[in-house]
């Protein structure tokens, strides 16, 4: 893997984060040693500044995984938000619906199994928050759909945007990602030029963009 940032300053500014929960370690050991993916720990004390600063009330997750980051939300928000988080693996879905079920925040956080794709345009509810950390192949189609749930001054972060840092070069693009690249590149294009909303790239974890919608935006 390709690290977008000097090792040394990835170090250090993990060195740097406060201790995490019991219970998200627990699971962030499952993930370390199932080699399953989560939230870097530098992206994940930004998602939390961000829903401190935000006050979102109303917060959805594309892509569960195995649960880590709905928590990691539910524990940086007061009692009254609501979190719905969507998966589309069954094996992830069962393993994040335990560990949602065993924390204390199982009133707080819904999970729904399925594809995003099909899931956002039945979704009833709109949201002030939303984080994108599913199929990265398929990050515009899912923000098309989020924007149609996206309450005005809402934010949506998608997650390893900058892949690898492949996104960036055509030296590091091994042949077998060049599809994701190239979508990745467009998704990237296209949010950051799209009327009515304002978006910042970061070289934070494997790249994080933060989209805000503008109040009247339709």
């Amino acid at each position: 893997m390709v690290n977008i940032n000097y090792d040394y300053i990835e170090k250090y500014i993990r060195s740097i984060l406060p201790e995490g929960s019991g219970n998200l370690n627990r699971i962030k050991d499952y993930a370390n040693k199932n080699n399953v993916p989560i939230i870097f720990p530098e992206v994940e004390q930004f998602i939390r500044v961000l829903l401190k600063i935000s006050n979102a009330k109303n917060i959805l997750e594309i892509g569960s995984a195995i649960g880590y980051s709905s928590l990691v939300m539910a524990e940086s928000t007061p009692s009254n938000v609501r979190i719905t988080t969507i998966e589309k693996r069954k094996d992830m879905y069962k393993i994040a619906k335990e560990n949602i079920n065993q924390s204390k925040y199982k009133d707080k956080v819904k999970i729904i199994e399925g594809d995003a794709r099909d899931v956002i345009p039945e979704l009833e509810e709109k949201y002030d928050f939303i984080f994108l950390d599913a199929a990265k192949g398929h990050y515009l189609e899912f923000f098309n759909d989020c924007t149609k749930k996206l309450n005005d001054e809402g934010i949506i972060v998608s997650d390893n945007v900058l892949y690898k840092g492949m996104i960036a070069s055509d030296e590091l693009v091994i042949r077998r990602k060049k599809t994701i690249v190239k979508r990745m590149r467009n998704y990237l294009e296209y949010i950051s030029d799209l009327d009515g909303y304002i978006t910042s790239v970061l070289p934070l974890g494997d790249g994080v963009s933060i989209t805000y919608k503008e109040e009247g935006d339709k």
